[in-house]
């Protein structure tokens, strides 16, 4: 009865609305990421969108804005040089994570008065998202959820054959810079849930849940939104009894989620395995 009693209170009711839009927008971007294997690229654009927030800062504007500005710039700029082989790929990442990441803190440094607390960005703070907040993640929800919809075949061909999909007269490149731009906005977005520290965690965690029970991309979107969300309302809900914060909660809540399943699939297997092994073949 405790518990239901948490949804009179107006900051869960936004949290858990904003944990429902992140599910949906995670779930989808987040195994086109997994698919792809950008996990590593989605750090670098996760930690350079730390320059924005500190120039946000300096300059007087949202350090959301600045981080979506930076991070989208970091996105297309990443995949440019990539495709062009300018640089090694895992160089280029390295370099857009370091800029962001001192960029960031030296404007922080140099904004005049007091240093703002950068625990909300850093680590998250999704008791604290303000209605502006969730419309921007509804509007992104239904925007990727559009582009999803429509595009479904084709990001399927791109996530995992872009030969094939060239071949099919798929525009290939148009395809990954659109993606690439949301994956950026995606992660900018999910900053307030879970902060730069902590945010690739719901892009990776339950795509590769549901990814032990099913190799269908589809699937595999359905199951991390669902879990996505379930973690978040336990995590929620763990951090509210237990006075900790909700962003790391919600994260750890996934890691025991995903050894629990890993538990499952194992018992399971080996069930079935042994199963296997003492059925009597039949008579030919």
């Amino acid at each position: 009865m405790e518990i239901f009693e948490l949804f009179k209170y107006g900051f869960f009711q936004h949290a858990l609305m904003a944990a429902f839009l992140m599910s949906v927008t995670c779930g989808m971007i987040g195994t086109y990421i997994v698919s792809r294997r950008m996990v590593f690229i989605s750090g670098g654009i996760t930690h350079a969108s730390f320059g924005g927030v500190g120039i946000g800062y300096f300059l007087g504007f949202s350090p959301l804005a600045g981080a979506a500005v930076f991070a989208v710039l970091a996105a297309l700029t990443t995949e440019n040089l990539t495709r062009r082989k300018v640089l090694r790929n895992d160089s280029i990442i390295a370099i857009m994570w370091s800029l962001g990441m001192a960029l960031g803190i030296i404007f922080i440094y140099l904004t005049p008065g007091y240093a703002p607390n950068l625990m909300s960005y850093l680590f998250g703070s999704i008791i604290t998202v303000s209605s502006t907040d969730l419309w921007f993640m509804l509007i992104l929800a239904l925007v990727v959820s559009g582009f999803f919809a429509i595009l479904f075949r084709p990001i399927l061909y791109v996530s995992f054959d872009e030969q094939f999909a060239k071949t099919r007269g798929i525009p290939v490149m148009l395809i990954n810079y659109l993606l690439i731009v949301l994956v950026a906005l995606t992660i900018v977005l999910s900053i307030r849930i879970a902060g730069i520290i902590l945010v690739l965690s719901i892009l990776t965690i339950p795509q590769n849940i549901a990814n032990l029970f099913t190799n269908q991309f589809s699937k595999i979107i359905l199951g991390s939104v669902l879990l996505g969300f379930l973690a978040s309302f336990l995590g929620l809900v763990i951090s509210y009894y237990m006075d900790i914060p909700s962003g790391a909660t919600i994260i750890f809540t996934l890691v025991v989620l995903y050894l629990a399943a890993r538990i499952v699939k194992v018992v399971t297997f080996g069930r079935k395995k042994t199963l296997n092994q003492h059925e009597p073949e039949k008579d030919n």
